[in-house]
């Protein structure tokens, strides 16, 4: 099986779980999209780079959710998504997934 990078496990968690929640107007299930791919990124996160950066960028992730929020207000909802999501991969990819 393909090894998929947590940049990309990271990323979709944030865009699926709002596109989830967003089009089956559930909130909830969106969240569980959101924390079944935080918790996967996590694990890949902390065997990659270990429990430090694993604490780092799963606060990111929770900023990033978190601060989109605000920022849709200025930007609009899927830009704010977009962009906070890109942000998280970024980091992810610097931390954990360049040297894999």
């Amino acid at each position: 099986m393909a090894r998929v990078p947590s940049a990309v496990v990271a990323a979709t968690g944030l865009v699926g779980g709002y596109g989830v929640a967003r089009w089956t107007k559930k909130r909830q299930l969106g969240g569980v999209v959101l924390a079944v791919a935080g918790a996967t990124a996590a694990q890949q996160w902390r065997a990659r780079a270990g429990g430090k950066a694993a604490g780092a960028l799963t606060a990111a992730y929770v900023a990033g959710f978190a601060g989109s929020h605000p920022l849709a207000r200025k930007v609009g909802a899927w830009p704010s998504v977009l962009g906070v999501a890109g942000a998280v991969a970024l980091a992810s990819w610097a931390v954990a997934d360049r040297k894999a």
